[in-house]
């Protein structure tokens, strides 16, 4: 019998209505591949570059193996993906057929979630496939963050740098392209950079994800679709090991901090 407990929340200045939750849900994890990584700039997809004689996408699964709320995946992949179901997993998965778009995709995962009779309670973890140096402590943290909100809890570091806000300017009326310029600095005391895994209700992220839809917006992850409609979100502090690997340096970053790790 799931534990059932009552919550209100107040955000912007408005009350939450009170919110049915599942304090021990079932989770189900999720993995997004089906991008292609333009920026990282390399001719295959970047989930399939290797790292210690593993592709990224391998490592990523073996990270959520280590959680023991974590019993099996989905792996989320394009259409054309012919790789992903060559590979051996240290978790059993099964497989969804992305979109476009990194929501559409992960659309496409809670909708296979879903007809597998889950409960809206139940929670979604969802990952990226390029962050495979994610600690087996923060997986959890954030899970059990998640258990006690009714709509989620993401992982996320508080932002240490000096963030400049910039303009463009061209100095010659020879030069091709505009060159860019501080313009102010940002306050960062209340800066998060975020990351995955991401967890979520399902009947929320169902609802939100509609949202994001029927009104075309665009969002680089899950938890923006529910700033959209103002929901409260829980930040979990995560490790700054924990890196994505975007351009092709970070591949030199990831290589150490997996070493350092095993």
């Amino acid at each position: 019998m799931p534990a059932l407990i009552l919550s209100t929340y107040t955000v912007m200045g408005l009350n939450h209505e009170y919110t049915t939750m599942n304090t021990i849900p079932n989770i189900h994890a999720m993995i997004v591949a089906a991008g292609r990584g333009s920026r990282f700039g390399a001719s295959i997809a970047k989930q399939y570059t290797m790292l210690e004689g593993q592709t990224l996408l391998q490592h990523s699964v073996a990270r959520l193996a280590y959680s023991d709320y974590i019993d099996k995946c989905l792996l989320v992949i394009s259409a054309d993906d012919s790789t992903a179901q060559q590979l051996e997993f240290a978790l059993p998965v099964r497989y969804a057929v992305g979109g476009a778009e990194r929501w559409q995709s992960v659309q496409s995962g809670v909708e296979a979630i879903s007809q597998t009779g889950a409960d809206d309670s139940d929670l979604v973890l969802i990952h990226d496939a390029a962050r495979p140096a994610v600690p087996n402590v923060d997986i959890d943290q954030v899970i059990e963050a998640a258990m006690l909100e009714p709509y989620g809890a993401i992982l996320a570091t508080p932002v240490a740098d000096t963030l400049k806000a910039s303009y463009q300017q061209a100095t010659s009326a020879e030069e091709s392209r505009p060159h860019s310029y501080t313009k102010t600095t940002i306050d960062r005391s209340n800066m998060w950079q975020a990351q995955t895994p991401q967890v979520f209700r399902l009947g929320q992220l169902k609802k939100v994800l509609n949202h994001v839809f029927e009104h075309q917006l665009s969002i680089t992850d899950e938890a923006s679709a529910f700033e959209q409609l103002d929901l409260p979100i829980r930040l979990v502090s995560g490790s700054r090991q924990n890196i994505k690997l975007t351009y092709p340096d970070d591949a030199v970053l990831l290589t150490a901090i997996m070493a350092l790790q095993s």
